[in-house]
């Protein structure tokens, strides 16, 4: 327990956002799945509001909200591991993206798809869906959870520890199914997942998850921002999304080439993308040309390319976002996120050109994401798991800056860029023929905000779709109280 007169309170207080700074009555620094049950059960029976952390990377104040009372930060539980007894690798929840993709293939040379933020810890990512550069052709990180363990509270108050697993006859299998998209501080504490290839079979380690690819062809492209006109950028972007939406069929020939546009405000300088192929893969380098010139095809400015080759566990640190030094510390952000079945239209791309190019705003790190997604992704039926399915590309909208002075300007900035690409729909990218919706785990509570969503959907829809319903009765079941709850959280309903 690390109490206000504890030398590591103030440090535990700040997480990744410094927007926001908690002030609990007491930290729970846990070791264990007992000292969870233990730390939950101290404060329920005190009447204390949770909330949980792993390695403290959401966008919003969900845990340090002013009202809540006791943080329980998994932190400590990072071990990364094979269990034998269920024959699945066993990540806990405060394991970060960065241990979990080296232990894993560093003692087994097997991965799973997930992102690049290095130091965003297991339980959220993974309950969320947990995507990244191999999502392409591997899929997601919830199509390789076997298990979760989840500590939870009674109707009664009783907590107990449950481990639900995918398999069709277990009874707590609709608890599993919830957190393969569902997101994190929805149901109870998340201390351990289980991970393995649906259709692995046999006992060898090396066997039961997919091996990444050898190396990487890369490619870091820019063009600078001062030689591009509008009708520039609108063909650039409208070429990156066209050669998306034609290649991106699982089992299509260059479902393996990935890709990350991302659009800064042209105050930055340029604008980048980081593209890499399998270095083993059929005609990989050839292809990444091909790619890079239907990408440059009719745009009036000729790209800085840097091309290297790299062994897949160095390439996967390229994009690494850090943790420490002084872009990080004091760190101050806000994001939003749409998924795209279609292109954006050349009217929205306008819009996007002519907030990046404002004279009167400027800002560090302020860009608009364009991520390349689909293949064996949208091969898992809409059902099967949480997450919906369905998106081709996904956009994923930043801005980062460290003096408090400036929130307000940053943050207007970001909600006014997008609320005018999503013009036509109220704001928001509504569940269509277009959109699927926006990503759990970029965490935007001007979703649920009617100044800045004005469509007819409510925000559960735009996040979950037609998988809230079934998310409401797994909330109902397994936490009647609403113990873990927040501004976004899934509302229970009677069963």
């Amino acid at each position: 327990m690390v109490t206000p007169d504890d030398i590591r309170y103030e440090a535990l207080c700040r997480a990744y956002n410094y927007r926001f700074v908690a002030k609990p009555d007491y930290f729970r620094l846990v070791h264990s799945t007992g000292q969870v049950e233990d730390a939950v059960r101290e404060a329920v029976s005190a009447g204390k509001r949770i909330a949980v952390r792993s390695r403290g990377h959401c966008g919003e104040d969900f845990v340090a909200a002013p009202d809540v009372k006791v943080i329980i930060d998994l932190s400590p539980m990072s071990h990364i591991g094979f269990d034998e007894e269920r024959n699945a690798f066993v990540i806990e929840a405060g394991a970060p993206v960065g241990k979990m993709i080296h232990e894993l293939f560093h003692n087994w040379g097997v991965t799973i798809p997930c992102g690049f933020c290095m130091g965003v810890g297991a339980g959220g990512h993974i309950s969320g869906g947990g995507y990244g550069p191999l999502a392409r052709l591997l899929g997601l990180s919830v199509d390789y959870l076997y298990a979760v363990e989840v500590v939870v509270v009674g109707e009664d108050g009783t907590v107990s520890t449950v481990v639900a697993s995918r398999e069709q006859d277990d009874p707590n299998r609709e608890l599993w199914w919830a957190h393969t998209g569902g997101g994190g501080g929805n149901f109870g504490v998340i201390t351990r997942y289980w991970m393995r290839s649906p259709e692995a079979s046999g006992s060898d380690p090396a066997g039961l998850l997919p091996q990444p690819p050898g190396a990487l062809h890369i490619a870091e492209v820019s063009w600078p921002w001062a030689d591009l006109t509008e009708q520039d950028f609108v063909r650039l972007l409208g070429n990156f999304m066209a050669w998306q939406m034609a290649n991106s069929v699982d089992g299509a020939p260059n479902v393996d080439i990935y890709a990350m546009l991302t659009c800064l405000h042209r105050s930055a300088g340029n604008l980048m993308m980081h593209a890499h192929v399998p270095a083993d893969a059929t005609n990989a380098a050839a292809r990444l040309d091909v790619f890079l010139a239907a990408l440059n095809d009719g745009v009036g400015v000729t790209p800085l390319v840097r091309r290297q080759s790299l062994p897949w566990l160095a390439a996967s640190q390229y994009l690494a976002v850090p943790e420490t030094g002084p872009f990080a510390i004091t760190l101050r952000c806000k994001v939003k996120s749409a998924d795209l079945r279609t292109p954006h239209t050349e009217e929205q791309l306008s819009t996007i050109y002519r907030h990046l190019t404002r004279d009167d705003y400027q800002g560090t790190y302020s860009a608009i994401d364009y991520i390349a997604y689909g293949g064996k992704v949208n091969t898992v039926p809409p059902g099967a798991t949480a997450i919906p399915r369905g998106a081709v590309v996904k956009t994923f909208y930043m801005v980062t800056w460290h003096d408090s002075a400036e929130d307000d300007r940053h943050i207007r900035w970001i909600r006014e860029l997008y609320r005018d690409v999503h013009s036509s729909t109220g704001g928001v990218p509504v569940p269509d023929e277009n959109h699927t919706g926006a990503y759990v785990n970029y965490a935007d509570i001007d979703l649920a905000d009617p100044e800045w969503n004005t469509s007819t959907v409510a925000w559960p829809e735009l996040y979950y779709g037609e998988n809230y319903p079934r998310l409401q009765a797994v909330k109902a079941k397994w936490d009647p109280m609403n113990i873990f709850n927040h501004t976004l959280s899934i509302r229970p309903v009677s069963s």
